[in-house]
């Protein structure tokens, strides 16, 4: 009878988990760049072989009963990394990827400290200097390594595909465009950076670039909301399983006592 209220308990803790994700992907919905999450769970029968000598816990401060871990195991978060729809802006430094493949930026702390960090937003600007930055204001980086800097006062600028820069006919840069060879090997930094773990392994990216564009978040918007649907009606139903249970204790307490 109490494990019952233990496996109600993850259950609601799982669907709380999924709820966080759900409503961060609708938050970044506007996102440029932003690619949406979702987590995995594991069921207690599909890991009893596993898991019966596991000393693991579901959630964050759940307690085992017994030997066997009842309910479910929330597993892991994961992204998406499915390319996002392109909107069109024509402005000079909107450009899109099309393709795998991450612009490379320096990016630097408040501390002072600078190391690479990898996006898919490609929402940039040219300082007075002529430097080309994120909206943030750190450096895009080129093939050479270096910050990316144009001329303040070309007539035209134009990127083709492979990202080379040419202004009034000029080639002055390259866009730096990195891919992995797994993506499990990266994780988020912030809404649309990525920052690569031991492990990972960088490889020629095929993406192209779009001049003009900007990638869109892959967040279906009315999916999202309709799986909170169906995540709050999961939570609630946990909940009135520990009403049940709890309603039966208080019989078994209150009255078959007496008997």
């Amino acid at each position: 009878m109490v494990k019952g209220l233990y496996t109600a308990y993850t259950g609601m803790r799982n669907e709380q988990r999924r709820m966080d994700i759900l409503t961060n992907n609708l938050a970044n919905s506007d996102t440029t760049g932003f690619k949406k999450e979702g987590v995995t769970s594991q069921s207690f029968d599909d890991l009893l072989a596993f898991r019966i000598k596991d000393s693991t816990t579901p959630g964050v401060d759940a307690k085992q009963i017994g030997s066997m871990n009842m309910g479910v195991k929330i597993g892991e978060v994961y992204t998406d990394y499915t390319q996002g729809p392109m909107k069109v802006t024509d402005n000079t430094f909107d450009m899109a990827l099309a393709g795998e493949g991450f612009f490379t930026v320096d990016f630097t702390n408040k501390a002072g400290e600078s190391f690479t960090l990898y996006t898919r937003d490609g929402n940039f600007n040219m300082t007075k200097e002529g430097y080309l930055v994120t909206q943030d204001g750190d450096f895009v980086v080129g093939t050479n390594g270096q910050h990316i800097r144009l001329s303040t006062t070309a007539a035209e600028t134009k990127i083709d595909r492979g990202g080379r820069i040419y202004q009034d006919g000029r080639l002055q840069a390259q866009l730096q465009i990195t891919d992995f060879e797994n993506y499990d090997y990266l994780e988020k930094f912030g809404e649309n950076l990525y920052q690569p773990v031991d492990g990972a392994t960088q490889r020629d990216a095929e993406a192209e670039v779009y001049q003009g564009y900007l990638e869109a978040a892959n967040v279906q918007t009315v999916y999202e909301m309709v799986q909170m649907i169906a995540t709050t009606r999961a939570y609630e139903t946990n909940q009135k399983v520990i009403q049940a249970h709890n309603d039966t204790l208080q019989i078994a307490a209150n009255q078959l006592g007496k008997i």
